[in-house]
């Protein structure tokens, strides 16, 4: 797998986030989703595949719904 180019990322934060500095941020890139920190922005990226943050997503509406 090759690193991502995150140079040119449009990292965004949840519209429910409450500024608190206690969220994490998102941005597309290369047909993948990467995921930060906001407290930590220059450390650690993962990275997922469109069909893998699909699954995740849909299980965090399972998590809320239950």
């Amino acid at each position: 797998m090759t690193a991502l180019d995150l140079t040119r990322a449009d990292w965004r934060t949840s519209t429910r986030s409450s500024g608190n500095g206690n969220c994490v941020e998102v941005a597309t890139v290369d047909g993948r989703i990467a995921v930060r920190d906001s407290k930590d922005r220059s450390g650690p990226v993962l990275a997922f595949g469109p069909a893998a943050w699909r699954s995740f997503l849909h299980g965090l509406g399972e998590v809320r719904r239950g």
